[in-house]
């Protein structure tokens, strides 16, 4: 891995100095200009948006019909929201939800074979939802009299993947929960080895990426080939789905092309040479935060400032001098052109290129923008602590190391922004919820903070945004590793792994172990947040 980092010469305003310079030598994009040339050849036709209008009326009814079986209209919403198109029925599901909640609250079904199955998805769906007076006592008629999940729950295997799932939908306390994860994990792993390829790749892929933490476009894709072999799909919102998804791809294809040319003109490959060129995982990761048509514009500016933002992050890893960061940390403190003049050549163009973003946003959403600013100067203040850190070979407690990472990771920021580029549909409560840091934003800055330094001191990251991407696209090298994977070798800040292992005398296992609490601790607070009153 070390032929990986390479120390390079650089020139800066003093043609007479030549500045020493960790680099990474990043990958170039694999994209090329695949989505610069995008072409709209293939628009729908008048006869294609009737068929989808008249196939989501269709579904639209099945949804809205009266509940005469439980079960069955818990797996139509399951099936909808699965496939990707719930966010055309947000309306309808919330009221069967409710009626289902109001009529069925404990889900007092009779012993049967899909028992576990029914309560565990009744009890996965509500929370969903957003109930959190879903008690997990549903779950107590199946233990037998020694208090341990009965053995004969593990003849059930959709009972125990429906178990499985609504696991990860538990908060603090509910220790059943938390029992049940490892009943039905330890199973399931050992009972994966005799299921037939569809069913084993189908327990592997939970295993591995349960539904709460799954990106729905990337399972909306993943699942029709498991619903389509089902014993009985229901054709029509199948159908209705796969087009659905086809369109809506199609015009996230068309906002990759009005990126790309944006980028294309910023000239990365040889004006920031150093930096990571990864428009377009940028735009997959703003799909996360909103993928749904009507957040078109929302996506294409948080794209630009996550270019940015990734752009500035290796600036600050490794590629400027310490001199260097002080001038632009400086000038992004003032948030002024004039700062323009006091920059090196490269920092000038990633500064003008950051003001001129901020200022699109102001003009494209009549917002203003000091809100954003106010956390583009926190974040790179972070960065500029965790330079300092690294100059003077200082090991931060985990307490100050927490406090500054948990901006420098970017979330906050990230949260903030994806807010106010929502323009009129964020409303003013909703902007001052988020600028407070409220829990759940912590929670997730905690599980992106901790996660990225477990894989980063192991030098290999599962869940990369490759991965999804291949699945999305398609179009991947599949031996593709992770960019960021250098960053120890690139001298970045002493990660919260060894930090920890100082200052508790613990061994790397044992502050992985730590880590991993938090981040499934932090998982209980999101999903305690996500729940309504």
């Amino acid at each position: 891995m070390s032929q990986q980092i390479s120390m390079a010469t650089a020139q800066t305003q003093n043609q007479d100095a030549k500045v020493h310079r960790r680099l990474a030598n990043f990958r170039p994009s694999l994209w090329g200009d695949h989505f610069l040339s995008y072409s709209n050849k293939s628009e729908e036709t008048i006869d294609d948006l009737e068929k989808v209008q008249g196939l989501k009326e269709e579904v639209q009814r099945m949804l809205m019909a009266p509940i005469d079986n439980l079960l069955e209209k818990l797996e139509l919403i399951d099936a909808i929201q699965r496939l990707g198109v719930s966010y055309h029925f947000e309306g309808e599901i919330d009221e069967v939800l409710q009626q289902i909640h109001k009529y069925h609250y404990t889900c007092d079904v009779q012993e049967s074979d899909d028992a576990l199955y029914t309560v565990a998805l009744h009890f996965r769906l509500l929370r969903q939802q957003g109930y959190n007076i879903l008690s997990v006592d549903i779950f107590n008629k199946f233990k037998d009299n020694m208090g341990n999940f009965k053995e004969s729950l593990t003849n059930d295997v959709n009972g125990m993947l429906s178990f499985y799932e609504a696991t990860h939908m538990r908060v603090h306390g509910e220790d059943i929960l938390d029992e049940a994860l490892k009943f039905t994990t330890t199973h399931l792993e050992s009972m994966a080895i005799n299921f037939s390829p569809p069913l084993a790749t189908q327990v592997s892929h939970a295993l591995n990426r349960p539904i709460r933490k799954c990106l729905p476009r990337v399972e909306a894709r993943r699942y029709f080939s498991i619903y389509q072999e089902n014993a009985s799909p229901n054709e029509v919102l199948l159908n209705f789905a796969k087009l659905d998804f086809n369109m809506l791809q199609k015009q996230h294809q068309k906002e990759l092309s009005h990126i790309s040319r944006w980028w294309k003109g910023i000239d990365v490959a040889t004006n920031l040479s150093f930096a990571r060129d990864r428009m377009v995982e940028l735009y997959f990761w703003a799909l996360g935060v909103y993928f749904e048509p009507q957040y078109s514009l929302d996506r294409k500016m948080l794209t630009k400032i996550m270019c940015m933002i990734s752009t500035i992050d290796d600036i600050y890893d490794a590629y400027g001098t310490h001199k260097e960061l002080e001038l632009f940390t400086d000038a992004i403190k003032r948030w002024d052109i004039s700062c323009i003049d006091q920059l090196p050549k490269y920092m000038k163009l990633c500064y003008k290129v950051l003001l001129d973003v901020f200022e699109e946003i102001e003009e494209e959403m009549c917002k203003d923008g000091r809100l954003s600013t106010v956390f583009m100067k926190k974040l790179v203040q972070a960065y500029f602590e965790e330079v300092v850190w690294l100059k003077e070979k200082y090991i931060p407690t985990v307490e100050e190391y927490m406090s500054n990472a948990l901006i420098s990771c970017g979330y906050l920021t990230l949260s903030t922004i994806s807010f106010i580029v929502m323009g009129d549909i964020a409303t003013k409560e909703a902007l001052e919820w988020v600028i407070k840091e409220p829990k759940i934003v912590r929670a997730a800055s905690i599980i992106c903070r901790l996660m990225d330094d477990v894989v980063s001191n192991e030098y290999f990251y599962f869940n990369s945004v490759y991965e999804r991407l291949v699945q999305y696209y398609k179009e991947l090298d599949p031996h593709l590793q992770i960019y960021d994977m250098f960053e120890q070798e690139r001298g970045h800040v002493v990660l919260g792994i060894e930090g920890y292992m100082k200052q508790y005398g613990v061994s790397k296992q044992g502050a992985h172990d730590e880590f991993r609490k938090q981040i499934m601790n932090a998982w209980k607070d999101k999903n305690k947040e996500c729940n309504t009153p």
